[in-house]
């Protein structure tokens, strides 16, 4: 394979080459790459603006990372966030740094993933940046869509009651990191030729390397005439996204270990590792599935749809919050997230 020098192009010359065969989709996007700034033009609707950094060796491994996922996720995991608000992503904005380990080719996969997602989704790459990097290989995102005001879902809007859903299942992004560092230890210093074998893993693999957005559970709930009372995307885990809610609504909450919905190669892969599957549901993360709330007058109709579960209920606020056990018993939810000072 011919490594290209990314010096060979220049600053000018590389946005040229990564960015010359982009097409614009959307009316609202008047200009995009080539000026000093895109021009966008949104008319009666709303503006939502989402952005993500992600960060080699924090947020992503190129051990075991292709890079042409990497740029899918970096995509994807941002059209969640305008998801989430019941929006439509539209436009997006791609910032690089890249140390001299990487090539022209490199950033070639890259981009071929990022585009991959804007064609799936319908959104245009509109600008961006690239710099020189002395810490590897860092990504940023800038996502920006459109809402209806009135339409528009805040975390800050459930109500006692209300029901808690959640779309797919849970727990399979955060089983199949678990698989792909358990194979990098076991692999690593081992000869070249040996390959690590993931054969009934697929599920799970795909999860964590090249996960969706979930357009098609924000589009479902519009065409039912739903219109959810709060919503998020589960990134840092079904508990932390839980409590966000719940916190900014001021109320409580109960859901039910047995409602919570998990994928047989998860389960598998929890019992092969002797972890506990609930735990990794609750708190694993990047499952990037939609965790919302709906009043209980659209229950007859959220009930029938097809890959949403309700999973409890949003209680008062002195009722505190909490995961029900198989057996009855009351188990307080906590945070995991992300902690910076680890």
């Amino acid at each position: 394979m011919n490594r290209t020098e990314i010096s060979e192009y220049g600053e000018f010359g590389l946005i040229k080459h990564l960015t010359e065969k982009i097409k614009l989709q959307n009316p609202s996007s008047v200009k995009g790459v080539g000026d000093d700034a895109a021009v966008l033009d949104y008319k009666d609707k709303q503006v939502l603006v989402t952005t993500d950094l992600l960060l080699e060796g924090i947020h992503f491994d190129l051990t075991y990372t292709p890079l042409k996922h990497l740029g899918y996720k970096s995509a994807v995991v941002n059209f969640s966030d305008i998801y989430a608000m019941n929006g439509q992503p539209k436009q997006m904005t791609v910032s690089l740094g890249v140390s001299k380990r990487f090539t022209v080719e490199d950033l070639e996969e890259i981009y071929a993933g990022i585009n991959l997602a804007c064609e799936k989704y319908g959104v245009d790459l509109v600008g961006g940046d690239t710099s020189a990097s002395l810490t590897g290989l860092i990504i940023s995102i800038t996502c920006i869509g459109e809402g209806e005001k009135d339409k528009i879902v805040y975390r800050n809007g459930a109500k006692p009651n209300d029901l808690i859903c959640v779309s797919g299942d849970l727990g399979s992004a955060y089983m199949g990191l678990q698989l792909l560092e358990r194979e990098k230890v076991v692999f690593s210093g081992q000869q070249e030729n040996v390959q690590p074998d993931f054969e009934g893993k697929e599920y799970i693999l795909q999860r964590q390397l090249k996960p969706e957005a979930r357009k098609d559970i924000v589009d479902a709930l519009h065409k039912k005439g739903i219109v959810p009372t709060a919503m998020m995307d589960i990134s840092d885990g079904l508990s932390s996204e839980l409590i966000h809610i719940c916190s900014q609504s001021n109320t409580g909450c109960r859901i039910y270990e047995d409602k919570i919905p998990i994928n047989y190669e998860a389960a598998v892969m929890a019992e092969e590792l002797n972890m506990n599957l609930v735990t990794a549901a609750l708190n694993g993360g990047e499952d990037y599935e939609l965790l919302f709330t709906v009043s209980l007058d659209d229950y007859d109709k959220i009930v029938t749809m097809e890959g949403i579960g309700i999973i409890g209920h949003i209680t008062k606020p002195e009722l505190g919050l909490c995961l029900v056990g198989r057996e009855g018993e009351e188990i307080a939810l906590k945070a995991q997230g992300w902690n910076s000072l680890k």
